[in-house]
């Protein structure tokens, strides 16, 4: 699956278009049980990503703001060779949750190429993103049903996952 940014203007298109009927759909996968669920989004995700570029998109690194933990706040200034402090005060603000985010987006640390210039030592959140791999998708999928129109990959597994049978 090529990813231009025609792509990612008709995915957000196209997932706008159908939010009503994937909160419906969410609903009914949320009533299955959680082991087939986790199979079916397991056996999608790696289907996709193996058809899927993220270097191709970066939509993600430029529209998503992860939440940091104090464990990444250490590492990351860590790898810059500045004091956690200077780290926060320099990249990151508090959202409305009272939790630790980039301050700026698209993502400092996002490469012309999309790639991320801290891969190794990246945020929990984004070493996570999209979350489709997990186990109990059942307590990830509100933010599954937000990332569909951010994501192609996950617009691609939802779409799939509509067509079978859980």
């Amino acid at each position: 699956m090529e990813i231009t940014k025609q792509t990612i203007a008709d995915i957000r298109t196209l997932a706008f278009k159908n939010k009503k009927e994937n909160a419906t759909f969410f609903r009914q996968v949320a009533a299955k049980p959680s082991g087939k669920v986790d199979e079916a989004f397991q056996n999608l995700h790696e289907e996709v990503f193996a058809e899927v570029n993220c270097l191709e998109c970066g939509n993600c690194c430029k529209s998503l703001g992860p939440k940091l933990n104090s464990a990444d706040i250490r590492r990351i200034s860590g790898v810059l060779r500045i004091k956690a402090s200077e780290f926060e005060q320099k990249y990151l603000r508090m959202d409305e949750d009272d939790d630790f985010v980039f301050s700026v987006m698209p993502c400092v640390f996002l490469a012309e190429d999309n790639s991320c210039k801290i891969y190794e030592d990246r945020p929990r959140a984004c070493r996570e993103y999209p979350h489709t791999d997990q186990r109990k998708m059942h307590k990830v999928l509100d933010i599954t049903l937000k990332n569909i129109p951010v994501c192609p990959a996950v617009f691609e597994i939802v779409e799939r996952l509509k067509k079978v049978k859980i």
